[in-house]
């Protein structure tokens, strides 16, 4: 039994050796812009306006950040708060910018931080605000629970990025080995 168990631990140190510090962080910043970089992308660009000021026609966004205040102001943009239009143009901005840092590596940890905000955020509109039947329930028999389960994955992956960095393919690394 000690023959195996060392072995075991001299496959995996070497493995994890060979791996270093960069593999986790690479392959969480890969993972993320694999599959989350256009989701957030698309979801922002439906809350713009069109046109080159379109960044600050958000009157679009409010339907999906505000469900509920927006259905009782009538679907009147007008109607919303100067805090509601402040939040939902720093939240649609928050999301072409925060993936567009993770994705270049630049300040990926606070970007990071910002993006696990967001996603518990946008959980809790799904839940409460767009009262999504079918959001999951951890530590059952089935994964595919759209909120729970899935948000659960994205956390994941971005806190590999709160912890270990962007890697050594980032402009964090540029800048650090800059100075």
């Amino acid at each position: 039994m000690n023959t195996l168990i060392s072995l075991h631990n001299f496959i995996f140190q070497r493995l994890e050796n060979m791996l270093g510090p960069w593999f986790l962080p690479t392959l969480a910043r890969f993972t993320f812009a694999a599959t989350l970089l256009i989701y957030f992308w698309n979801s922002a660009r439906l809350k713009i306006g069109e046109g080159i000021f379109g960044f600050f026609d958000i009157s679009r966004a409010y339907g999906q950040i505000f469900p509920k205040a927006f259905e009782q102001a009538g679907y009147d943009d007008e109607a919303m708060s100067t805090f509601q239009w402040l939040i939902s143009l720093t939240g649609t901005w928050a999301e072409f910018i925060l993936p567009l840092l993770i994705l270049i590596g630049l300040f990926t940890r606070l970007a990071a931080i910002g993006m696990i905000g967001f996603i518990i955020v946008q959980s809790l509109t799904d839940i409460y605000g767009h009262m999504a039947e079918k959001y999951g329930v951890w530590f059952d028999r089935l994964s595919d629970g759209a909120i729970m389960d899935q948000r659960l994955f994205w956390v994941t992956v971005l806190m590999i990025l709160v912890v270990r960095g962007a890697g050594p393919l980032s402009v964090d690394r540029l800048i650090g080995r800059s100075t």
